[in-house]
């Protein structure tokens, strides 16, 4: 099946150049990406022949998502820690934020409307999240399967502009109200398979999900007494069971 997540391919005279290149045109660490090498290329002979290294690299999807999500808590818990910006940065805040989209989705090939606001903070000295939503015609490439594409997309974001602002901000991408549809579709199915679990007292699973989405069956259902949630299996298979009581 076709990897959706966000890459990029780079070519240089040695792999090592292809990969410190392709970083720096991203703005990250060579580590964030998970690594193809496309062609080793050759060195020729007496200057003949020559072939550069070519690698892809893709954006590896955050850790601390699948860390936090077993506890039903927010990947960047430190961030909360924070307080929050003064105002006379927020709009620096909201213009390099819808900046680094714009130029994402340039790079992407992707022409779209981006609309940029602050939202709320959950609680007094928590973070503000940051909300971005893109509107245009046929978007799907996007958000990719599973959502993949936009998590993707959304986490590069977050280590850009928290690197330009010197500071976290915890940005939050939807794309033509995929995320709040798609959130409304998990929390509805969370209450129906808890009620399942509890009925037949069997323990249930959901199908496999990334990592934002198994936190919200988490949170759905942590004030429910009857049931525990935990997330088992390995990176894309990850998914949530929910044990009755």
């Amino acid at each position: 099946m076709k990897d959706t997540r966000t890459s990029i391919e780079a070519i240089a005279p040695s792999i090592e150049e292809a990969i410190l290149k392709g970083a720096k045109e991203w703005g990250l660490p060579p580590d964030a990406f998970e690594v193809e090498v496309l062609d080793e290329g050759t060195k020729g002979l007496l200057g003949f022949g020559v072939r550069q290294a070519r690698v892809r690299l893709t954006i590896r999807p955050s850790s601390e998502a699948d860390i936090a999500d077993m506890k039903g808590e927010e990947p960047d818990r430190r961030a909360d820690q924070i307080q929050p910006p003064v105002e006379g940065s927020d709009e620096e805040a909201l213009q390099i934020t819808h900046d680094t989209v714009s130029e994402l989705l340039q790079r992407m090939g992707v022409e779209a409307r981006i609309e940029a606001h602050w939202g709320d903070a959950d609680a007094p000295g928590k973070i503000r999240p940051l909300f971005l939503d893109i509107h245009g015609d046929d978007l799907s490439i996007l958000i990719g399967r599973r959502g993949e594409t936009l998590t993707a997309l959304q986490y590069i974001t977050r280590l850009i502009v928290g690197k330009e602002l010197k500071r976290p901000v915890a940005v939050l991408i939807d794309i033509e109200g995929y995320r709040a549809r798609r959130e409304r579709q998990i929390r509805r199915l969370a209450q129906q398979m808890a009620t399942q679990a509890i009925e037949t007292s069997r323990t249930m699973s959901l199908e496999p999900m990334p990592a934002y989405e198994r936190r919200i069956v988490h949170i759905e259902l942590r004030e429910n007494p009857d049931v525990d949630t935990v997330s088992v299996g390995e990176r894309d298979q990850r998914k949530v069971t929910i044990i009755p009581r």
